[in-house]
């Protein structure tokens, strides 16, 4: 016990082997192994033994940069996630560095991108050398932001000369750092924009955008547009604009105004044989009873034709509830729709992400027990799923009716096949991402250079 030196909760480690400069390990004695995150895992022969080649982002909040790594496989095992499904993980050998001393350690290569740090250091790779003492940091080896920056400026790629700009609300959402982080990884340079500090000069010898103060934005080559509901109508403006000024523009103005008005959606779809819960919208209160009837009577939904992310959708068990909510929202002139209540799905529902004509990930969310909507924003628990070829083939219709190149499409399956419920125009990526392991913001940079016919 004397020897043992003290370990603090978090230490940098160092895989010389791996190409791994430096990253970021939480220490936790209380778990048997030690895992790093790894993606894109491939198993081949070397020298009559089997290898895995994997992808690791080694550091933290940051997917820009991915180091290729290979090592000698020694173990397969099953592991059962808190969700209750079991998946098949691989374990390699390599020698990390620790301070100034080097060890082999076992890593089980995982999905960590839901978690803190990229690497959780197990208490057999502590084995009989360290101690941890839970409130201290890096005791064996401390590197400052400059260290890291010098040691990972190789992995930067060149700058490309493509611009684009995200146009959003809050640079902190998941989706709007993923973006920028696929962007940036790809050589990109790329802008946060705030619609709301954007605004505009219309002129027909010279039209602008400024931002903040005056400065003019310019040489854009294309917009990312993510557009929360409550400022679709100036959002949807600055698109026309940049559209105006030649800049590429994912999803259009025309094709989000689309979206966001539920109504005007329903009808396209109808129009395009799209199957969708049979659907009701009435002015009238005096039609409220034969509007319950016509959507074949309770329990139905009543939803506000701008809601998003399951907020502003009312479950009404009775025919008498539902008429009591539906003239409530009658009396105060706001215009809902009614539709029927697909019992059979038990509270679940696919989301398939669409990008340029191509279904890149779908997952299936299950509503929490007492609740009807499945959106992760309600509590929802996302998984993996498989969709059938007619689902697929519902969602890219779906998405193209509406003329979206980037659409979260929502399906329902019921006894008479998938149903549409909605399409997302600014579809969240944190849920799907988790839940299938995907690169979906990568995705929707690519587009973007196909589009452009940009080659990197």
């Amino acid at each position: 016990m004397e020897n043992l030196k003290i370990i603090g909760s978090e230490e940098w480690c160092v895989f010389e082997n791996l190409g791994i400069p430096a990253i970021k390990a939480r220490v936790d004695s209380g778990a048997k192994t030690s895992s790093i995150q790894a993606t894109n895992i491939k198993i081949f022969s070397k020298s009559a033994q089997e290898w895995v080649k994997f992808e690791v982002n080694p550091l933290q909040e940051n997917r820009s940069i991915a180091i290729e790594c290979e090592a000698l496989l020694v173990d397969r095992r099953m592991i059962k996630s808190s969700s209750g499904i079991s998946e098949e993980r691989f374990v390699v050998k390599t020698p990390v560095t620790l301070g100034n001393e080097i060890f082999d350690i076992e890593l089980t290569l995982a999905n960590r991108d839901t978690m803190e740090f990229r690497m959780l250091l197990g208490r057999e790779a502590l084995n009989d050398r360290y101690m941890v003492n839970p409130s201290l940091n890096y005791q064996l080896q401390d590197f400052s932001d400059t260290d890291i920056n010098k040691k990972y400026a190789p992995y930067y790629k060149e700058k490309t000369g493509l611009k684009i700009a995200l146009l959003a609300s809050n640079p902190l959402l998941y989706s709007n750092k993923r973006l920028i982080e696929a962007a940036e990884a790809r050589g990109h340079e790329i802008q946060f924009l705030n619609v709301e500090l954007a605004y505009m000069k219309l002129d027909a010898q010279s039209p602008e955008i400024r931002y903040r103060g005056g400065n003019i934005l310019k040489d854009f080559d294309a917009v990312i547009p993510r557009i929360k509901p409550s400022i679709t109508f100036y959002g949807c403006a600055l698109i026309r604009q940049f559209d105006n000024l030649g800049v590429y523009c994912q999803n259009s103005a025309e094709a989000i105004t689309q979206s966001r008005d539920k109504l005007f959606a329903s009808q396209l779809f109808s129009k395009n044989d799209i199957h969708i819960p049979i659907t009701g919208f009435a002015k009238s209160p005096m039609d409220t009873k034969d509007l319950i009837k016509m959507v074949n009577g309770a329990p139905l939904i009543i939803k506000l034709l701008e809601s998003t992310q399951g907020k502003g959708v009312v479950l009404a068990e009775t025919d008498k509830a539902a008429e009591s909510v539906i003239n409530a929202f009658k009396s105060v002139n706001t215009n809902i729709l009614v539709q029927e209540f697909i019992k059979e799905a038990n509270g679940q529902d696919i989301r398939c992400f669409v990008v340029k004509g191509k279904v890149v990930a779908s997952m299936q969310r299950q509503a929490q027990k007492g609740e009807f909507r499945a959106n992760i924003h309600q509590g929802g628990v996302a998984s993996i799923i498989k969709i059938t070829a007619e689902e697929k083939k519902l969602a890219l219709k779906a998405a193209k009716v509406l003329n979206l190149a980037v659409a979260g499409v929502d399906i329902i399956r019921s006894n008479k096949g998938p149903l549409l419920l909605e399409v997302n125009s600014s579809p969240g990526l944190e849920g799907i991402e988790n839940a299938t392991g995907k690169d979906i913001a990568n995705e929707m940079i690519e587009a973007i250079e196909k589009k452009l016919k940009f080659k990197i």
